[in-house]
């Protein structure tokens, strides 16, 4: 497997998830190891990104009370990758005038879209998180092959779709104005921590590929609302499936839709020669339990979050070297 496609396997899933959070305007994410309660109102603080691991540390956002200086623009600019180099705690005009008068633990819809674009002006949210029967609409991804977008698949896509059928979280979390998200990673820093009873009181609970659950449930809850992964990384052991979990596909190359086809519609696998190590022969989920992820969010982490070079839109020679430098500098 090329160096390049695994930076982007290792880095790519993290910063998506991250993305979409923010983009979402409704999902709220709280501190480890603290309970969400309801007069706690989170903010992210986006912490140094490393070419091997992405970091981030939560701090609650003092309420607003009163008269409150406005946020201003400290020093210069913005980084490589649109970031501003430094901004000061103070909440930015609009959202103190938005935002500055509901009472402490009040939802705030559109709060974390909001503070992002104040760190981070280029931030737009265009799209879904997952694809609908409307994808074709989305001109930014139309055009870029797998994982940047989904061209020359837009035929398998739709029949896909026409038989997935639901396109949203599900109508319980649909209908909620505010969502209490959280990201479980796949490393050991839950070992002996004992927070999975704290994990579980979320609404949103995530999980990437094959990151376990049965064995660990003291540490890591029981609980799975959603499971983001692509062909190489599902669970292979159908009894590993949580219960009631969506199954979220990501695809890095076209020949991962055709594989995702064959698991909607419970064909034999076939043609697994493209595969770069192993995969599933089935997935046990209904068609209207698999959702397509939406390729913006890797394209906006890989060239604007990352600074990955878009080799017209294909990963390729110089991705390596010139991410690598591009991710050390990140913020």
């Amino acid at each position: 497997m090329k160096a390049a496609h695994k930076l982007l396997f290792v880095l790519c899933p993290m910063l998506v998830l991250g993305f979409i959070y923010y983009s979402s305007g409704k999902l709220h994410l709280y501190v480890w190891g603290q309970k969400p309660h309801k007069d706690v109102e989170p903010t992210v603080k986006v912490s140094k990104v490393t070419s091997v691991s992405v970091k981030s540390t939560v701090t609650k956002e003092p309420v607003v009370e009163g008269p409150v200086s406005v946020g201003r623009i400290v020093g210069s600019v913005f980084d490589m990758q649109g970031f501003l180099l430094n901004l000061d705690t103070k909440l930015p005009p609009e959202l103190v005038y938005k935002y500055g008068n509901l009472s402490e633990g009040a939802c705030k819809p559109g709060y974390a879209a909001a503070k992002m674009s104040a760190i981070y002006p280029k931030f737009t949210k265009p799209a879904s998180m997952f694809l609908d029967r409307n994808f074709k609409r989305l001109s930014k991804v139309t055009n870029y092959l797998p994982p940047f977008g989904f061209k020359t698949q837009e035929r398998i896509i739709d029949v896909i779709l026409t038989a997935t059928k639901n396109y949203g979280l599900g109508p319980d979390l649909d209908s909620l104005s505010c969502k209490r998200c959280i990201i479980v990673g796949n490393g050991g820093i839950l070992s002996n921590k004992s927070l999975g009873s704290c994990i579980d009181e979320y609404d949103v609970v995530i999980r990437l590929n094959e990151a376990p659950v049965s064995g660990y449930t003291r540490d890591v809850g029981t609980k799975t609302t959603l499971r983001i992964t692509y062909p190489e990384g599902s669970i292979q052991k159908p009894e590993r499936y949580e219960k009631d979990s969506l199954f979220v596909f990501s695809a890095f190359k076209p020949l991962d839709f055709k594989w995702l086809r064959q698991m909607v519609f419970k064909e034999k696998l076939q043609g697994t020669e493209g595969f770069w190590k192993s995969v599933a022969y089935s997935v046990p989920r209904q068609p209207s339990e698999i959702r397509i992820l939406n390729p913006y969010f890797i394209q906006e982490a890989a060239f604007q979050f990352i600074g990955l070079p878009q080799n017209n839109g294909l990963m390729g020679k110089g991705t390596q070297e010139i991410g690598l430098e591009k991710v050390d500098k990140c913020h």
